[in-house]
């Protein structure tokens, strides 16, 4: 067993900090109905997940951050939640994962990008750079499904 890398079972995608019900809003409800075609265990609803920092603590076989940043950006709702009140934990995080993908785009309006890119730098991720997305407010997302197919043939 030493030296050998465990193959967890568990795949996160984080949909946001918050945001109300993701399942019905924005592109998770869609991606999820997509996913659940390929694969009806999946994805982990994120209710499990919510405001938690999982992968600091538990390993997973993947994670896949969409808009994703690094501190409570000056908002007293974001403050009051509690996720950014330490620093992340960069190298735990990517001990625990085989893999990390992020979807951020430049013209995010409620995100720096320099917010993006400093997960993306702290991580190692694979980033897909956009400047055209916004927040990921539309209610399809294909490029997430096609990673999400492509994670699951290799991990097979």
């Amino acid at each position: 067993m030493s030296g050998e890398r465990l193959t967890p079972k568990k795949a996160v995608i984080v949909p946001g900090n918050g945001a109300g019900n993701v399942e019905s809003c924005l592109w998770y409800g869609w991606t999820r109905k997509r996913l659940e075609k390929v694969n009806p265990k999946l994805p982990v609803p994120p209710t499990e997940y919510a405001r938690s920092r999982y992968a600091e603590t538990h390993k997973v076989y993947a994670i896949i951050l969409v808009s994703a940043y690094t501190s409570d950006l000056g908002d007293d709702n974001e403050r009051a939640s509690g996720y950014f009140n330490r620093p992340w934990q960069w190298e735990k995080i990517k001990q625990n994962c085989q893999l990390i993908v992020q979807f951020g785009s430049t013209d995010d309006p409620f995100l720096p990008w320099d917010e993006q890119q400093a997960v993306a730098d702290g991580l190692g991720a694979d980033l897909h750079k956009y400047t055209d997305r916004g927040h990921f407010q539309n209610t399809e997302f294909n490029e997430l499904v096609s990673v999400v197919q492509k994670i699951l043939t290799t991990s097979t």
